[in-house]
């Protein structure tokens, strides 16, 4: 408590800093207690009678349309497939972050068969399961699929980019560098606007590619570029000597890389992972603007409706803390991975 009370007022400027912040959080909090809690409406037909209930938040609106933010257009009697999808990522995805063997099964897993076998029960058509078109899929739903297939495409990719970057052949160095600058130098929006909408004029006619793989391919190769840079940097904090000593036991330069090199590079290169996964996830909402309906473009299309017009401030808070708490929860993965293997700590 101490040391907490002399960096709040230890000095005269950290004293009145201190004391401003506490009279703002003392006029602000409250009434956004209210506004949030303790006046909020949870039970009403439409906006009208909200209003006539109480003078706080609107959470019947989220409550009427709550099925809708998480799942889109997707048919109701086959949501349990997405549910399904969902619990089989957490469960790998977990066994993944704590099991203290096997973690390489553990992670193959996650990036074989929890994407074929996510999409073979998504989509359907095999199996006995009815097909549901990508056009269904929508919310909460969308994200998470965006959010994964971008990252497990984004990750490979960028190995390849960051190891092109510091090839001895200035072809493959060249191309490599083209390619990261190109996806980073360019605006996501602008991207996802050339993939989505004028690509099809430049398309044979009668040729189409799906919205949604359209986007997924472009996530996938801004995301890498990104990616590409941050394991270059991890490569570079490697120790020479760790090379030159794998080198003089009689490894291939290739084994030498790959065996030595890359897992150092990418256990100091967790932090900045972390750090794109997590804006990947939000960067999943400007799909909204090109026509895919994911959370926030479902709250947009909710906030339109005749019964709950008005409401924007309640639909902007729900998506705000699902995508925080989503976030968090990929952070704390993070912070786990980084204690599991030292990053940070001197070895």
């Amino acid at each position: 408590m101490r040391p907490l009370v002399r960096a709040l007022f230890g000095t005269k400027l950290n004293a009145a800093l201190s004391l401003l912040m506490l009279a703002a959080f003392a006029v602000t909090l409250p009434p956004l207690f209210r506004w949030l809690l303790s006046e909020a409406v949870w039970q009403a037909e439409n906006r009208t009678a909200c209003t006539a209930a109480g003078s706080g938040a609107c959470w019947a609106f989220i409550r009427a349309r709550f099925a809708l933010f998480f799942y889109g257009q997707y048919p109701e009697p086959e949501r349990w497939r997405a549910d399904l999808g969902l619990l089989l990522l957490v469960a790998i995805g977990t066994g993944a972050l704590f099991a203290r063997s096997h973690r390489g099964w553990w992670l193959a897993a996650l990036v074989t068969i929890v994407p074929v076998a996510g999409g073979i029960m998504l989509a359907g058509g095999i199996f006995g399961l009815k097909p549901v078109p990508t056009p269904n899929w929508g919310g909460l739903l969308l994200n998470v699929v965006i959010s994964f297939v971008a990252m497990a495409g984004a990750m490979p990719l960028g190995i390849l980019l960051a190891f092109g970057r510091r090839s001895a052949y200035p072809v493959i160095r060249w191309i490599s560098v083209a390619m990261i600058e190109f996806w980073r130098g360019v605006p996501l929006l602008t991207i996802l606007f050339m993939g989505l909408v004028l690509l099809p004029l430049f398309l044979p006619q009668g040729v189409t590619v799906d919205n949604l793989v359209r986007a997924l391919i472009v996530m996938t190769l801004f995301n890498a570029a990104y990616m590409a840079e941050t394991i270059r940097g991890g490569l570079q904090g490697v120790p020479r000597g760790q090379a030159e000593a794998a080198s003089a036991l009689g490894l291939h330069p290739a084994q030498v890389q790959l065996l030595i090199v890359l897992p150092q590079a990418l256990r100091l290169s967790i932090p900045g992972i972390v750090n794109i996964a997590v804006d990947l996830f939000k960067d999943t909402t400007l799909v909204s603007i090109v026509g895919l309906f994911d959370l926030m473009g479902v709250v947009n299309q909710s906030m339109k409706d005749p019964a709950w017009l008005g409401l924007a401030a309640e639909g902007y808070t729900f998506a705000a803390i699902v995508f925080f708490f989503a976030c968090l929860v990929i952070s704390l993965g993070g912070s786990l991975l980084e204690r599991r293997f030292g990053v940070g700590q001197r070895r």
